[in-house]
Parts: structure tokens; sequence; C-alpha cells
């Protein structure tokens, strides 16, 4: 089977390469360009192709990949909200994803965000590089007998709760379907934002989860809160989140993921002027801390990735289940 990948850079191509002797009845031809309706075009001839997170598979995207024959997408990545399944169930176009690569790599990332925007381990670094050993504006809070509150109680969020009792934390979770088998104490989300000190997204983007954080949401948390989001853009009302960061209402804002987030995250743009607005103002707040979508990016992640990626395109080809398929 032919397989157009899609968005790609070197480190997609190392992982991807290190394992393909394994699957000799897989090829695939690597594009730096990424998916979108102008480029869906260049899939003539593939049966498959592989999209990240930042690729448009929307309708005409979708419309288009169906008129060069294309049977599978393969999502190297564990969201989906940015493909249009209503379109390739139409057309009869198999999904499949990666659902499960990494939780703690994403985990792990989230309490970075926490500890640098908390502690100014990044301002610290700038200031001691200039020789400026003082510790104005460097002042933090202890997590140790805080209360951390998960949003989304999925691997990832379960990784995220056990690092947060290593640091001493009571652990809420609020999650649209409890998992009962979880060791985590539930609450509604209310709650959760009441009590919490610490406050971390991973839950997926819905129509439900949209703007889930927002002004009425925000008044309802604890001044002096700390805001991780490392799962979707689209959970946090950007424009809200500003006034609130204004208002003071956060100790500390991590941000891995945000709205205007788009085929340009994983591009080098420092010779470029910002073009968003929004993104200049969360970059001009000292206690907000902005990293590009990185959170996956792991050597054991992209391990995983590369491997389930390929497994979900081998047993495609051999007519196997698709134990990782989205569907609507």
């Amino acid at each position: 089977m032919n397989i157009l990948f899609y968005g790609t850079k070197k480190y997609d191509e190392e992982f991807f390469d290190a394992i393909l002797p394994e699957y000799p009845e897989l090829s695939i031809h690597y594009l730096e360009a990424n998916l979108s309706p102008e480029t869906a075009a260049l899939a003539a001839g593939y049966e498959a192709i592989c999209a990240f997170v930042n690729a448009n598979i929307g309708a005409e995207t979708v419309e288009q990949l169906h008129r060069q024959g294309v049977k599978l997408i393969l999502m190297r990545c564990a969201g989906y909200n940015n493909v249009d399944l209503k379109k390739t169930a139409e057309y009869g176009i198999k999904v499949a994803r990666v659902p499960g690569y990494s939780p703690e790599a994403v985990a792990e990332h989230a309490m970075a965000l926490a500890l640098t925007a908390n502690r100014h381990t990044h301002k610290a670094y700038i200031k001691c590089r200039e020789n400026d050993f003082s510790l104005n504006g460097l002042m933090g809070v202890d997590l140790y007998k805080k209360t951390a509150g998960i949003i989304g109680t999925g691997k990832i969020g379960m990784a995220m709760a056990r690092i947060c009792r290593g640091f001493g934390m009571r652990v809420l979770g609020y999650d649209m379907y409890p998992n009962p088998n979880n060791d985590i104490e539930y609450v509604t989300l209310d709650e959760l934002l009441a009590q919490s000190d610490l406050i971390s997204l991973h839950c997926p983007l819905t129509e439900q989860t949209h703007h889930l954080i927002n002004r009425e949401s925000i008044a309802k948390m604890k001044d002096g809160v700390i805001l991780v989001n490392t799962s979707r853009g689209g959970l946090v009302n950007t424009e809200e989140l500003i006034e609130g960061i204004r208002k003071g209402k956060f100790f500390a804002v991590g941000l891995d993921v945000y709205e205007e987030e788009n085929d340009k995250v994983y591009e080098d743009l420092s010779g470029t002027i910002l073009q968003s607005s929004t993104m200049a103002r969360l970059l001009s707040f000292p206690n907000v801390m902005v990293t590009s979508h990185q959170g996956f990016f792991t050597r054991e992640a992209l391990e995983a990735i590369s491997r389930i990626t390929l497994e979900n395109a081998a047993a495609f080809e051999k007519g196997e289940t698709l134990v990782n398929e989205v569907t609507k």
C-alpha cells in the first residue's frame, strides 16, 4: 500500500524510516507541504494519506481525497477534531488514529509548564545569562498540600494525577464520563473550579467542551489559580482568558496549545512579524508560559506514534479490524 505523508519534518522521517522495514507491505512518500484542499490533489495514486494535528481535513479536503481514490486517513496523533467525520463516513474513507502513544510525555510537559510559569524559570534563565542574579519577579508558590483539578481523566489526565500526587497534592477530577476504576476523587466541574489551586486540561475538543474555560468558569475559580492547557486550544476562550489575566485572576498560565494554531504552528517564524494580536498579548504577560504544541515531543512518544500508525496501515491493508478506527 502506498501512503502519502503530509506535513512531515526530519524527525518524522527519522522515526518512521527506522521501523518501515518491518512492514514490507507498506510504501511511504514524504511531503513537507501540509494537507489542505489545495494539496489534497497530490494524493492521486495513493491508497492512504497520513496527517498530523495541524492539517486541514475539513469537508473540502475530504472530498478532494475521495476524488483521488484515497481509502484511509492515518492520523499520527490522538486528536481528530480537525477531521470532518461526516464526510469521511459519506465517502467510505476510514480514519485511524494513535490514541495512547505516551500519556506521560504530555502530562510531564503539563507539569513542566505549571512549574515554569509558577517559578518563572524561563525569566530566571534569561536574567542569569545577563549576569542579573537578583530575585525580583521570581517568587512562586508551593504546590505541596495544594489541590490539583484534572479536567479529563483519560490516560493523560491520570498520568497528570499521578504526577500531582507525587508533589503531595490533593487531586480532584472531572470528566463527562467518569471511570469508576480510576483512583481519583470525582467532583462536579463547579466544585473543581472552586477548590483547585492548579487546573490542568486533558479533555478532547468537542461541541460540549468548546470554550469550557470562559468568563463564567474563570469567575468560579480561586483567585491566584494556575491554569495549564496541553490538550486543545479551543477548550479556552482566549479573549476571556486574557481578560482574566489582566484582572489578576491567575497566578500563572501555561499553554502548549491555543486557539489560533494553524498550519504555521510548527514553522520557524522568527524572521517575521506576528500577525496574531492575541498571541502577542499572551506573550506580553510575565506570568504566562507558551510553548508550540510540543507536549508529545519525546523520543518514546515518537517511537510509539510511528509504530501504531504503521500498524493501523498494515491492518487496513490486510483487511483486519482497525482497532484504532475513529467513527462519528
